[in-house]
C-alpha cells in the first residue's frame, strides 16, 4: 500500500470531471486499498479519486470513530435526496478550512461495490453528507464553490500564502 499525494486548491486537476471505471480489477482494488490508507493518515473520512489526480468516478468513505466501516462507491450516481441539514465541513483538498454547508440529509445511491456487484444503499447524517462531498469532487465541484466569490479569494489567498511559509521554512532546513 502507498499514501498518495493529494491535490490541494486550486491545482486545475481538481476541476476535472472523472469518467466511469471501465473494469473493477486488481489495479482498481490496489488504488482503493491505497486510498484508504491514505485518507485515514491525513486524517480524513472521505476521498475521491479525483483529489489523488485518478479522474475515475470511485470514492471511499469511513465516518466511524473507529474507522472501521468503510464504504468503496464505483460509479456513483444519487437517484434520489430528503430532507436539508446544516453541517461544517472540511476538505483535504482545502486543508485547514471548514465553513457550513446546506446538503441532503438522506441520500439513495447506486453504485458498483470493491467487488463490482451493483448496489442501491440509502445514506443518512454525516455519511449522507460525506458522499454527497464527494460525488462533488468527481463532477469537479467542491465544497468553497458553495460559498461566496468573496469567502473563495480569502480561502485561496490564506492557502496561497500558508504554502509559501512552508517552502520558506523547509528551505531554511
Amino acid at each position: 500500500m502507498a499514501i498518495l499525494r493529494i491535490l490541494e486548491f486550486p491545482d486545475p486537476r481538481l476541476r476535472k470531471k472523472a469518467v466511469p471505471v471501465e473494469a473493477v480489477d486488481d489495479s482498481l482494488r490496489q488504488l482503493i486499498d491505497d486510498m484508504f490508507e491514505t485518507m485515514y493518515e491525513a486524517p480524513g473520512i472521505g476521498l475521491a479519486a479525483t483529489q489523488v489526480d485518478v479522474h475515475r468516478r470511485l470514492l471511499i468513505a469511513d465516518v466511524s470513530q473507529e474507522k472501521n466501516e468503510p464504504h468503496v462507491l464505483i460509479n456513483p450516481e444519487i437517484l434520489g435526496q430528503e430532507g436539508s441539514e446544516v453541517t461544517e465541513e472540511g476538505c483535504l483538498s482545502v486543508p485547514g478550512y471548514y465553513e457550513e454547508i446546506e446538503r441532503a440529509e438522506r441520500i439513495k445511491v447506486r453504485y458498483l461495490d470493491r467487488d463490482g456487484n451493483e448496489q442501491e444503499s440509502e445514506f443518512e447524517g454525516l455519511l449522507a453528507v460525506c458522499v454527497q462531498h464527494e460525488v462533488d469532487h468527481l463532477q469537479g465541484r467542491l465544497f468553497i464553490d458553495y460559498l461566496s466569490e468573496v469567502k473563495r479569494q480569502r480561502i485561496r489567498k490564506r492557502l496561497a500564502k500558508d504554502r509559501r511559509q512552508h517552502q520558506e521554512s523547509a528551505a531554511i532546513l
